[in-house]
């Protein structure tokens, strides 16, 4: 086998692979949707603020800056108790006292 066969062949087989590494990726991405201020206490699925490392880190329920897994278009209309409007949201805020 010559080395511009060789070569060819492991291009092929990392593209090959990086693309079936993407699949869940893509998967998430077309079937759910981050929704921050949804999640309990510890049952975040990632991102709650300062100090924290990811996932099961947010200290209290329906915290402003912790995001979990809803169905795509369905953030908005999941009840969180600290939103302004009373409903998940896109993006973090700061929850109402």
């Amino acid at each position: 086998m010559s080395k511009t066969t060789s070569a060819a062949s492991l291009a092929l087989a990392l593209g090959a692979a990086m693309t079936l590494a993407a699949a869940p990726v893509t998967a998430w991405a077309n079937g759910k949707e981050k929704c921050y201020g949804v999640a309990l206490k510890g049952k975040n699925d990632c991102k709650a603020g300062p100090g924290t490392s990811c996932a099961g880190t947010s200290r209290r329920d329906y915290q402003g800056n912790a995001w979990s897994k809803v169905p795509k278009g369905t953030c908005e209309a999941t009840v969180s108790g600290t939103s302004p409007t009373g409903m998940g949201q896109r993006t973090e805020f700061q929850e109402k006292i």
